[in-house]
Formats: C-alpha cells, structure tokens, sequence
C-alpha cells in the first residue's frame, strides 16, 4: 500500500506542482524549489518500497517506518487536494471554470493570499527527507525490474472452478444428496470439513450446481453464514433465497415463520457455507423451522470446525484433505502454463512442481500462485519465486499468506490499490464490475485520464485481478459472456483486510 500511496502522490505532485509552473514572484521560485526537492526524495523513498513493503511482515520497525511513510503521504494527499479545491474556487470567481487540468497559475497569482501552502510544503519536504535519512538504517535493496511478460492472450480469462474439481469427493456428496430414506428421522444434516483454502467451498458449489441435485430438489438456497452467526441475517438470507425479494419483517420469529410456510411441503437444500458458531442455541430456532420440508430435504454445511459439525447434529460427515501432490501440480499447471507453447512448458516444469509442492495441497495457494506465475515467462522468473524469503513467513491461515504476498508484491502500484480497496467490501458480498470500476475512478486511481480511457483501464485492472484468482464466482452476460458480478474467497477477503488494517 506504501508503494501505491507514494507513486499517487508522485503523480499529482509532477500533474499539480511541478507542470506548467512558469516566471513567476520570488515566493513561487521557493515552492518550485521545494517541489523539486520533494519530488526527488519521494523517487528515492519510492526505490525501496519494494523490499520494505515484503520485509514489515516479520520486521516491526520497518512496519512503524512504513506507516511514517503513509501518514505523511496522507498528509501531501490531503494539501494537494486543497490546492486544486482552491484553484477551481479561483477559477469559478473569475468564471473561468473548465473540464480540463486547472494551471496552477492561477494559485501562485494568489499566492500571498496561502502563504500556509508554503510553509506546509516546505514542513512535509523535512518530514519526508527524515523519512529517508531513516531508511538508510535498514540498508533495503532497490526495487528491480519485475521483468513482467506481456498477458498471454486469450478469449477470456481462466475460471479455474469451471475445468478443476474433486470428482471422488464430489461424487461422493452428490449421490448421498439425491439418497432418500422414507425411515430417516429429522432433517439429514451433511458436513464437509477442512481447513480454509482447501475447496471446501468450490466442492459445495459443484454439488450445488449439479444438474441431477437441481433436478431433484424443488428449491435450493445457498448461505454464506461467515462468523458471527446472525440468527436474523441468516434467515433473511434463506428467506430472500426463498421468495426472490428482501423481506420486510425483521423480527426472528416472524423471519422463521415465513421460512417454513416457503418450504413446507416441498423438498430443499439448504448449504450453509463458512459457518463458525460452537453455540447450540443458535441454531435450534433455525434447524425447528427447516423441519416442515418434503422427505429427502437436507442441509449441507461447510466449515473449518469438526466440533461445529457435532454441534450442528450432523448425519454424515464428510472430512476433506489436502489435495495430492500430482493433484495439486495439475490445478497449478492448468493456470501456470496455460496457452503457453509445449517448447516453453519444458524447461519450466521441474521448477513448477517444485513450487506447487509449497502449495501444500492447498486449493486456493494453488490458484493463486499459478494466477502469478502465469504471468512469468522465464525460468529466472520462476525459480525467484521458488526462493522467496516469503515462504519462511509463519502467518495465519496454515500457509496461505505467503502465496497472497507473492502474487500481491508482484501486482504494480495501482492494482494494489485497487485491489486493497475490496477489503471494504462485505465479506462474501457480491461485487458488480461496473460499479467496482466506477468506485476505483472516483478514488482516483487512475488520475490524469481521460473518462472513458479510465474505464478501459478498470476494465484491465479487473481481468488482471480475476486472472490472478484474488475473484471468483464469476457471473457472466449470457449474450458475451463478460464478467458482470464476482465475488472474494473469504481467506482472500481477510487478506485484504489484513494489508489494510493501519489504514
């Protein structure tokens, strides 16, 4: 986030600042002076970042020196954007309002009237030059150029949840949902265990979407339940699943009351992805008004938790590993190596599976991690990401950080950005491409463009992001077959969140 925050800054300080400054009193001279000096210490700043931004996640003096870093660009940000607030006051007072880039001119005409606009500059300017007297202690290296390849090309980008599953497991689930006991009773509860990132809910999503299972169940309703456990907001969930509209009680026994008047006497599923509560009572009132259901009705639930699955009175339990190696390698190189030529495809394979095998059977570090190297033409490339220091990194979620890190360091300055701006969303929300690019724009992101141009580039920044797996769940125009809607893998989700919590 440093690197993306200094680099917008850099870019209003040479559009605002530096540009079009002309002859002017003694006092503008000074602000150009000082303008320069900033300009200069920011490209320096800028150099390291790279190895800074990798290191602050084990080191807790390069994270404080960084956040130095982003308070006072913050700060910059906010004084540039009083400027050209003030530019375009001065501008309307003399009826002079246009669309394009104001001069600052007109501002140092004025400048004795904001002598404070000088003085802060020069304030920010120390403020950033003992900022980088400070980085010398850490004796960073310079960012090198990522050598990044041009995108392969391609009709659309690659859903790996369309050609890669677990079809034994899948199977598995699938014939276990469309058995029918008329001798079972209550409501058979299916659980499928795992840690986070191991496809527990791409599994659920390809039973889900099975044509046999939509064939057999007269309504189907899928739940992201997430922690905590709403009672009210999981039954609106299933309710508006239910009925095709939000409803408009809000009150949890009037809720339940609707749910079981919407299933009774029809044969449902119900998944219930990510769940988290060890609380009993908080899903009786739920289970009790799912009971009125056709027989042969059940409840699939996805979640970390094996106690979870006891507590939720589960009827089969099904516990999913780790993928094999040779799976795992297959997944990665299907995304890796996809569209590449079989003569390119040799001389990177050993180190492929070398690297897959650092996946650790994970699903999602396999997506992603073949999302990056796809992008990596030569065995240099490849073997730099074999030896990241990242890989040593003992963070949350059983080694899926590092392969995030991986693949996020590598993305430029903008993508990061607008990649950390997701973290806004709700998690498991979802996100509607236009709007998302719109909401990128008016962050200013893509700065100095024109409207149209901005919105091919959003355009760009999404597929870049989509193809490197930080989407999914992909939504498409039935007519193009363009992406309309996505979604975040919550662990993906939490990652954001994670480069975004000092924000």
């Amino acid at each position: 986030m440093a690197d993306a925050l200094v680099s917008a800054v850099l870019q209003q300080l040479t559009a605002v600042v530096y540009r079009d400054i002309e002859k002017e009193v003694t006092l503008v001279v000074d602000v150009r002076k000082e303008a320069q000096k900033l300009k200069t210490t920011l490209q320096t700043l800028q150099a390291v970042l790279m190895d800074a931004e990798k290191r602050q996640v084990n080191e807790a003096a390069v994270k404080l020196w960084l956040e130095k870093l982003k308070a006072t660009s913050y700060d910059m940000d906010d004084l540039i954007d009083d400027w050209n607030t003030f530019v375009l006051k001065f501008q309307v007072s003399n009826n002079k309002v246009c669309l394009c880039m104001p001069s600052p001119c007109f501002f140092f005409r004025k400048i004795v009237l904001h002598h404070d606009f000088a003085v802060n500059i020069r304030d920010l300017n120390k403020r950033f030059q003992a900022i980088a007297i400070e980085k010398d202690m850490f004796s960073f290296e310079l960012n090198r150029d990522s050598g990044e390849s041009e995108r392969p090309v391609t009709t659309s980008f690659l859903d790996v949840s369309e050609i890669y599953g677990r079809d034994q497991e899948k199977n598995a689930i699938i014939r276990t949902l469309l058995f029918e006991n008329s001798q079972q009773q209550g409501l058979p509860i299916i659980s499928v265990v795992g840690m986070g990132g191991i496809g527990k809910t791409t599994l659920a999503q390809l039973a889900y979407n099975d044509q046999e299972v939509k064939a057999f169940f007269e309504k189907r309703i899928w739940v992201c339940v997430s922690d905590p456990f709403d009672e009210i907001r999981v039954a609106k969930a299933i309710l508006a699943a239910l009925t095709g509209k939000a409803p408009s009680v809000a009150e949890l026994e009037s809720l339940l009351q609707k749910i079981h008047l919407s299933i009774e006497r029809k044969m449902f599923l119900l998944i219930l992805d990510d769940v988290w509560t060890e609380d009993p009572m908080k899903w009786e009132s739920l289970k009790h008004s799912l009971k009125c259901g056709t027989p042969g009705s059940k409840v699939l639930i996805t979640t970390r938790k094996e106690n979870v699955a006891k507590i939720m009175g589960s009827t089969m339990l099904f516990p999913l590993g780790q993928l094999y190696e040779e799976e795992c390698w297959s997944l990665f190189s299907q995304v890796a190596l996809f569209g590449r030529p079989s003569g390119d495809r040799k001389g990177l394979e050993e180190i492929g599976k070398k690297i897959a095998k650092k996946c650790k059977g994970l699903l999602l570090a396999a997506k992603v991690l073949g999302g990056l190297l796809r992008f990596k033409k030569s065995k240099e490339q490849w073997q730099s990401v074999l030896n990241s220091e990242l890989w040593e990194l003992e963070e949350v979620e059983k080694g899926l950080f590092p392969p995030l890190l991986l693949s996020y360091y590598d993305l430029p300055s903008t993508l990061r950005q607008c990649f950390a701006y997701c973290a806004l969303f709700i998690k498991d929300s979802v996100i509607e491409k236009d709007k998302l690019i719109k909401l990128w724009m008016a962050q200013g992101f893509f700065r100095g463009m024109l409207h149209k141009v901005m919105e091919l580039i959003g355009e760009e920044c999404f597929d870049d992001l989509a193809m490197r797996s930080f989407f999914q769940d992909f939504q498409k125009d039935e007519n193009n077959n363009s992406v309309m809607k996505c979604k975040m893998h919550d662990i993906v989700h939490d990652f954001a969140r994670f480069l975004t919590k000092n924000e």
